[in-house]
């Protein structure tokens, strides 16, 4: 071939800046694209021979080869695929954006499967000229009596090509990288780059410093295969030990017998794992694998609950694994990634028109070949086919859910603490999600008994109908929980901050069904029954009590009730309005915590018990020096068993309970 010198065929002067800073938004993308293209011409290869155009020697080996030249500031990317004559080098380079995928797949449209050619833009190459000042082809065509072509650019719209030195069938691409990229260059900063974009193509990759010094391993002789290189044999000497026996004489013992070991040059390692999990059939996958897979991909080393396996071939090619994570406590974030994949080549985590928002929890993989991806390959294209895939896994969620509660109760019931945030927050987000787990929505009770909310209301009915109580602290409000249990009555515990705007979603589904926190108001159920005379009685005590605690705590707005409980032995407690904690709780989740509570309502009651000592003494003793200081203590204990106390409360409350307890030593 003669030499040629000419113009790229383009349509604008600026093609490199607009691919350097519009079409894809990380630089080291280039990684990528360049691998993709290997393995679209490997896999062309591939079916070429499958279609007998071509015959596979025996003893190939198909690969891609990543060299890093820290010295040369250099990368080079060789791969072994169908290579380029000179009229495709014109056709599918120089000529930007044409796709040598698209027109391999036009051609053999009806021998092969596109779903398995990565590229489809013809753009990918172009990427190296984000980090390149120079790129080199050096390539040689499958093709019988191809001429090796070699072809370079320095990133403007010209361009050389002429006959090349290549002897082997495939391309080496070879990135002269400019002084803001020498990073790439080093080997280990390049195993990084591809093993996040790269980690489960399905050709070999290997990584590794150009020019190096050799590495060994010794092995087994009988372990050396026709790939290795044997350097050298190794004899190893036996080893012997001196012992004593039991007569008392000594003997020599051989410990390790003489061995012979071969040294050959450390066996290359890919980078990847060519059939991830997700390829795999569910049946052909075990426990073990699903959970060190995990472990691999998300670094996550608490076990996963359970996993679905989604593996879906009509309407569309869907594949991946999604894991529901363990959260262990409070201070766990409840933020998953989804990784997202196309035909094993990353794509992008949590690609919201892909992975319906509340999936955004869980951990997972998806492949689809399917996803109608931008020219970039690092986003997709606006396409009512994606809401079909959305749609589909928002299904199998719901299947895999709604299923193990109906043949495996007692797993989902295990599960059910940690994976509840993540099914209230889908129902909250998906209405057809929502739709399908209705039914299999649990709340645990104060009994730890798991229930649905059909379930609660009917078992409740006769002493408070339509009435869910719920508990948000076991341990702040333990009195209240006591007081129910004696009364023979449940509450459900809803701690998490979800559970907030999740009762309200479900008020609203069901209209005569109110949610209260425990602490909203006495029912009555915890009153004791009080004749005519005794309503007298604690008209005259409310009266007398509410002046008492008013000046006491110097607050004329406080709320005081009196009432006559069955448990004589509690004092004091109060109550907040259901709808006066939810109002502070909003505010409190949008950040509107400077703003006073109280225009809102948000006004506590406090509730002294006719029926306890201390507040019979307090009624009958009212000038007696130390009522103020009960009356405090009565208020405070009340609080505490409310929320936590601010922390000058807290001291004043501690002095003050020291003085008591000095008080009943004599002390004073």
């Amino acid at each position: 071939m003669a030499a040629k010198h000419g113009n790229l065929s383009i349509n604008s002067d600026n093609i490199f800046p607009i691919i350097k800073k519009w079409l894809y938004s990380d630089h080291d993308i280039f990684f990528r694209e360049l691998i993709s293209n290997g393995c679209d011409a490997i896999t062309k290869l591939k079916k070429l021979d499958m279609m007998g155009e071509y015959q596979i020697p025996d003893d190939n080996k198909f690969k891609i080869q990543v060299l890093a030249n820290d010295k040369e500031k250099t990368l080079k990317f060789i791969d072994n695929g169908l290579g380029m004559t000179a009229d495709e080098v014109e056709e599918y380079i120089n000529q930007i954006a044409f796709s040598g995928a698209e027109a391999f797949i036009s051609q053999y449209k009806d021998k092969t499967n596109e779903d398995q050619i990565i590229g489809h833009f013809g753009l990918g190459f172009y990427s190296a000229f984000m980090v390149a000042e120079k790129v080199t082809i050096d390539t040689l065509s499958y093709k019988a009596d191809a001429t090796p072509v070699h072809w370079e650019c320095d990133g403007g719209t010209e361009f050389d090509m002429r006959d090349g030195s290549r002897e082997t069938v495939g391309t080496e691409i070879t990135l002269y990288l400019n002084e803001d990229s020498l990073e790439f260059a080093n080997e280990y900063r390049a195993k990084e780059v591809i093993s996040k974009y790269c980690s489960f193509m399905p050709t070999d990759i290997f990584v590794a410093k150009e020019n190096a010094e050799p590495e060994y391993e010794t092995v087994d002789p009988s372990e050396v295969t026709e790939e290795d290189t044997v350097v050298e044999t190794i004899v190893e000497p036996e080893e012997t030990e001196e012992k004593e026996k039991e007569d008392g004489t000594k003997e020599t013992v051989v410990i390790k017998p003489e061995a012979t070991k071969s040294k050959i040059l450390k066996r290359p390692v890919p980078i990847n794992d060519t059939t991830p999990l997700w390829t795999k059939h569910p049946n052909e996958c075990s426990d073990e694998e699903y959970k060190e897979f995990y472990t691999k991909v998300f670094h996550d080393f608490k076990e996963p609950l359970f996993w679905i396996h989604l593996n879906m071939d009509y309407p569309f090619n869907l594949k991946g694994i999604l894991y529901f994570p363990k959260f262990n406590n409070e201070y766990d974030t409840l933020e998953g990634v989804i990784k997202l994949y196309n035909n094993q080549v990353f794509i992008a985590d949590n690609i919201k028109e892909v992975i319906p928002e509340f999936l955004m929890l869980l951990k997972g993989v998806i492949d689809c070949p399917d996803l109608p991806l931008n020219v970039s390959r690092s986003a997709l294209q606006n396409d009512g086919f994606v809401k079909k895939i959305s749609d589909y896994i928002t299904k199998k969620v719901a299947d895999k859910l709604s299923g193990m509660c109906k043949t495996d109760k007692e797993s989902y019931e295990k599960y059910w603490d940690d994976i509840n945030p993540f099914i209230k927050f889908g129902c909250l987000k998906d209405e057809k999600f929502c739709e399908k787990m209705n039914d299999y929505i649990l709340f645990k009770t104060i009994n730890d008994k798991y229930v649905t909310l059909p379930e609660y209301l009917e078992a409740a009915k006769e002493k408070h109908e339509n009435k869910v109580f719920y508990v948000t602290d076991e341990k702040t409000q333990g009195q209240y929980i006591k007081m129910f249990k004696d009364e023979g009555m449940d509450a459900v515990i809803l701690k998490h901050n979800i559970d907030n705007p999740f009762i309200t979603h479900l008020e609203q589904k069901n209209e005569n069904v109110k949610f209260f926190r425990i602490d909203t108001d006495l029912t009555e159920n915890l009153k004791a029954e009080t004749s005519e005379d005794d309503k007298k009685t604690l008209e005259t005590a409310n009266t007398e009590l509410s002046e008492i605690f008013k000046k006491v705590l110097n607050n004329d707005k406080l709320e005081v009730k009196v009432e006559m409980l069955k448990d004589e032995k509690i004092s004091s407690m109060v109550t907040l309005s259901e709808e006066s904690r939810r109002m502070a709780e909003m505010m409190k989740m949008y950040g509107m915590s400077g703003m006073d509570a109280s225009m809102f309502g948000n006004q506590v009651t406090l509730i002294l018990n006719a029926g306890n000592e201390m507040v019979k003494y307090i009624q009958n003793n009212k000038d007696s020096e130390n009522v103020p200081m009960f009356c405090e203590q009565l208020y405070d204990l009340a609080l505490i068993s409310h929320e936590q106390l601010a922390p000058e409360a807290m001291t004043k409350f501690i002095e003050r309970s020291n003085k008591i307890m000095m008080l009943l030593a004599g002390k004073y």
